[in-house]
């Protein structure tokens, strides 16, 4: 397996990715020196598929395992929910020397982490991603977190895995929409980091689509790589870390105005990205080229680049519940050109008024 390290000092821990990692995961849980006791939380779906392979490597380590399914997607992140673990950890008798494995997407690792972070003031975390987003990005970095109603992520904490363990051979079980709902964060990170890996995704579009396991697998390395880099050097999201939110903050804005049931996540991300990439556009930030290069790649790859059908006050609205506003003023990150990123503080609100009513 290829191991990418998270250099956060004690806090530091391996991204490890190979195909048949998931029968790694008892293995490595034996080399950190955990206790005895893991609860397992997964959705039904993802526990049909891949459940059987991790409580078995689990078992065959010597790991006493106790399964909790939690809801498909962004229901399973409710306090309703997080309540439900804590009791189920309390009932196994779990101490802070057990773990919490996550084996799911993005929002099964958002809430398991969040009960690991405040069970007992922070028990192990262990991550495996089994959604191409949650594999490139929702698994690094220790963000936890479930929604409230007024707004998604907003109750949370940081709390680092011990491991992140991710096989890209189970990305060809996704859904086409789970996986190209991925591809917005891998296209994210070409964006605003790193101009090669961007070309690289436009030259390969017809290999992703198709689930070519070679290019999975570089496509999952080179982000992980990435995003490893930026957490380590912003842990906790002082502001470096913010050039991930890119398409995020008019994203979960417009997740939080459809009640996060219209879209998926990177269907949302992607729409922020091209709001985004236009409202650069409008400040003279970036060029129409470097805008539109990034709509062709979203749209080659099957994502949502027009249609938002949602009021643009009720989006203003949620952007002032995002977590970069200060005393009322929203922070942006964009992109001057492919592979480059700037904060910018204070962005007009008639200029992002504008730029929606565009996208409607």
């Amino acid at each position: 397996m290829i191991e990418i390290l998270v250099n956060l000092g004690p806090r530091s821990y391996p991204i490890l990715i190979g195909a048949g990692a998931l029968a790694a995961v008892g293995p490595e849980l034996v080399k950190r020196k955990v206790g005895r006791k893991v609860v397992l939380v997964t959705d039904a779906g993802v526990a049909r598929l891949h459940g059987g392979e991790v409580v078995r490597s689990l078992g065959h380590a010597g790991f006493d395992t106790v399964q909790v399914p939690v809801p498909e997607g962004e229901e399973a992140k409710r306090l309703d929910i997080a309540a439900t673990l804590w009791e189920r950890l309390l009932d196994a008798g779990c101490d802070r020397t057990s773990t919490v494995v996550a084996l799911g997407g993005g929002a099964i690792g958002d809430v398991a982490g969040f009960v690991a972070a405040t069970y007992m003031r922070g028990m192990n975390f262990v991550q495996v991603p089994t959604t191409l987003l949650a594999q490139v990005d929702a698994s690094i970095g220790g963000k936890t977190a479930i929604d409230h109603p007024r707004g998604k992520n907003l109750i949370g904490a940081f709390h680092q895995p011990r491991a992140v363990i991710v096989d890209p051979a189970v990305l060809t079980t996704l859904s086409d929409r789970e996986f190209r709902s991925g591809l917005a964060e891998v296209i994210k990170h070409g964006i605003v980091l790193d101009a090669d890996y961007f070309q690289d995704l436009e030259s390969n579009v017809p290999s992703l689509l198709t689930r070519d396991l070679a290019i999975l697998e570089r496509i999952v390395v080179g982000s992980c790589q990435l995003k490893a880099r930026v957490v380590e050097h912003d842990e906790h999201d002082a502001e470096l870390r913010w050039v991930l939110n890119y398409g995020h903050t008019i994203g979960h804005a417009l997740e939080a105005a459809t009640g996060f049931r219209r879209w998926v996540h990177g269907e949302a991300v992607s729409l922020g990205v091209v709001a985004e990439s236009r409202l650069a556009e409008r400040l003279e930030i970036c060029s129409p080229a470097t805008a539109n290069r990034q709509l062709r790649l979203l749209a080659a790859v099957g994502l949502p680049v027009t249609g938002l059908h949602v009021e643009p006050a009720s989006v203003i609205d949620a952007l002032s519940r995002d977590k970069k506003t200060r005393d009322g003023r929203t922070s942006f990150v964009l992109a001057p050109e492919i592979g480059s990123f700037r904060i910018v503080p204070d962005v007009p609100s008639d200029a992002i008024l504008e730029i929606l009513k565009e996208l409607r």
